[in-house]
């Protein structure tokens, strides 16, 4: 089982203008996955993505959030992971039909897009969409950035699946931005050189300093203090009140009246919020308005 923790590391070249990020995701992506029972080819594509955002949501330079979501015409009709400036994570996927255990990205999505989506908590919302032309999820996400932040960058994405324990991780080297130059160039392939040597199991399992040491031993790297990475789902009760407060009383009462109760799943996480005729009684006499949010399924 690996045993290191949920963490991003951040890190930079003294001598290069480089930076570059390490995560490892054991427990975030066991949290993400149970309960869901996705194929293998499924969990695999969601672990990626999910360690894909957080290296994503490592480079905003603001606090906010960003949505990863991969949408096609193949059997994975969507899969999509949220994430925030504090590298609180969350992720589902849905799919139709049978999944092959080696069934690739095309495969699983067909023909389709990848569209990320930067909110900040003040500012206007970005939207950027790559088309997955690339063979791999990592490929895509380097066309998204040599399109939009039009930064040289790469990124390697591991993962392990077996029942009990699956893991992820991944890195992103990146050259910064106004250092456009031949040496820079240069610079940059070197790191990308060394940095590809890196084999899944060490990704997976060795702590991030002796990954770094391995890699680089022979440059100045500077690793600056590590971030807790976790699953977190934004559902509540109040939420879910929240929604069905949206679809109104009379929608309401007309579900009610074709069973005992109204049962709410989270995509996410899975949890369960049941609402008796009573509950929505008292919701419509209170009129209580929190946010509105759409995290679960009516049953």
């Amino acid at each position: 089982m690996n045993q290191t923790p949920d963490q991003l590391h951040r890190f930079i070249f003294e001598n290069y203008e480089i930076r570059g990020e390490l995560v490892q995701l054991n427990q975030t992506t066991r949290d993400m996955l149970s309960g869901h029972h996705y194929p293998l080819a499924i969990q695999r594509l969601l672990s990626e993505l999910l360690v894909a955002t957080s290296l994503l949501t490592a480079t905003l330079k603001f606090e906010g959030s960003i949505t990863v979501q991969l949408q096609g015409d193949g059997p994975v009709r969507f899969a999509v992971i949220n994430g925030d400036h504090q590298q609180q994570l969350r992720g589902v996927a849905r799919y139709e039909g049978v999944i092959a255990e080696n069934a690739g990205l095309h495969e699983l999505i067909g023909k389709g897009h990848m569209m990320i989506t930067i909110t900040p908590d003040e500012g206007e919302r970005y939207q950027g969409i790559v088309a997955l032309d690339g063979d791999t999820l990592a490929a895509c996400l380097e066309s998204y950035f040599a399109q939009s932040e039009q930064l040289p960058t790469r990124i390697w994405l591991k993962n392990e699946q077996n029942e009990e324990h699956p893991a992820a991780a991944g890195m992103l080297i990146q050259s910064m931005p106004n250092s456009n130059n031949e040496q820079q160039a240069l610079d940059y392939e070197h790191v990308i050189t060394l940095t590809d040597t890196i084999k899944s199991e060490e990704l997976l399992n060795l702590p991030a300093e002796e990954i770094l040491y391995r890699l680089y031993h022979q440059e100045q790297v500077r690793l600056f203090e590590p971030q807790a990475v976790n699953f977190v789902c934004t559902c509540s009760r109040a939420r879910c009140e929240s929604a069905l407060q949206q679809l109104g009383k009379d929608e309401v009462d007309s579900i009610l009246e074709e069973r005992d109760e109204i049962r709410m799943d989270c995509d996410y996480c899975g949890t369960e919020y049941h609402f008796t005729a009573n509950d929505v009684a008292h919701l419509f006499n209170d009129q209580q308005t929190p946010p509105a949010e759409e995290h679960g399924v009516l049953h």
